[in-house]
Formats: structure tokens, sequence, C-alpha cells
């Protein structure tokens, strides 16, 4: 059996010929919708039940890793420790229905850790505080945890059906 972040042939995400796609811009595809669009969707679970939830997200220079800050008293935290598989959502929607074929979209999946206080709490805070400075005092305060996201894959959406996958290298 495989494990959950483990992908086999069979899984592999296919474009609308059957091929799969290897498209040479899609980390930059992926890469400017990230930057742009700096709010996604937390997708968790439960017993077989599925949550999301916004989040203000940031995003490391190479798509490995996430980082976003949520109350320690709320469900969406409970769940994060009870099952560190996750996936965030982000799009471009902007709600204008002529522009409906230029949506794209992309879901990292991963597992979600909670980073304790000390040196790595401050680097990865500094980064979401980078991209979110009016969240310091939210992002710092004792109530909340700051939780790193280590992506697995992106799975990129344009046109409704044209779906790709990307895995991102980590630098050390």
């Amino acid at each position: 059996m495989n494990e959950p972040d483990e992908l086999d042939l069979s899984d592999r995400v296919m474009m609308g010929d059957g091929g799969v796609s290897e498209d040479s811009d899609l980390a930059t595809r992926i890469g400017r919708l990230v930057r742009e669009r700096p709010y996604g969707v937390l997708c968790t679970q439960s017993q077989s039940q599925p949550y999301g939830s916004l989040v203000a997200l940031a995003a490391t220079d190479d798509l490995t890793t996430f980082v976003f800050s949520t109350p320690i008293a709320t469900r969406k935290y409970r769940l994060l420790s009870e099952c560190d598989h996750v996936a965030l959502v982000i799009d471009s929607r902007s709600g204008a229905p002529a522009e409906l074929m230029q949506v794209e979209a992309v879901t990292a999946t991963g597992r979600a850790h909670v980073v304790p206080p000390g040196p790595d709490f401050e680097h990865w805070a500094g980064l979401l505080i980078a991209c979110h400075p009016h969240l310091a005092a939210f992002v710092r305060a004792e109530s909340s945890a700051l939780v790193r996201v280590e992506v697995v894959r992106y799975f990129h959406v344009c046109r409704f059906q044209e779906v790709r996958q990307w895995v991102p290298s980590r630098t050390t």
C-alpha cells in the first residue's frame, strides 16, 4: 500500500489528451499565483469530515513551505493537532463571469507542524509578518499558534479541465 504522500503511475495527473504534463513554466505559474494571492483555504479533516478555513499565508521562495497563524482555541487548531495531512487551495478568482476560463487554482498538499517558540519561530513568524504586517500582534500572541506546512506536491488547474502536477525540489 502506498504511503499517503507517495504517488504511483496510476495516480498521476493527466492532461485532456491522456499524456502527463511536463510544462516547464508550471513552477513559475504556481509561484506567481502564490505570491499574488496571499490568502487561501486550509483543508483539514476529522472523522472523515472535511473542513475548510480561510488563512493568511506566506510561502518560501522555493515554494516548499507555507506558514500561517491560527488561534489555539479553534476547531482548526484541534484538527491540525489530530491529523497533520492538509491541503491549501489558492485561486485567482476575480468574480467576473467573463474571466471564468482564465481562473487558475493550485492545491498544495503536505504536512502541517506547529512551530514551537525559539529561533525557528522567529524565522517563520518573520516570513508571515513580512507578507502580512497587520497580523504581527496576532502572530506573536500567546493565544495563537504558528503553523508550517511542508509541501509534498502541487496540483495546478486552469481552464477548469487542465490539471498538472508539480513536486517542488527542496533546497537545504
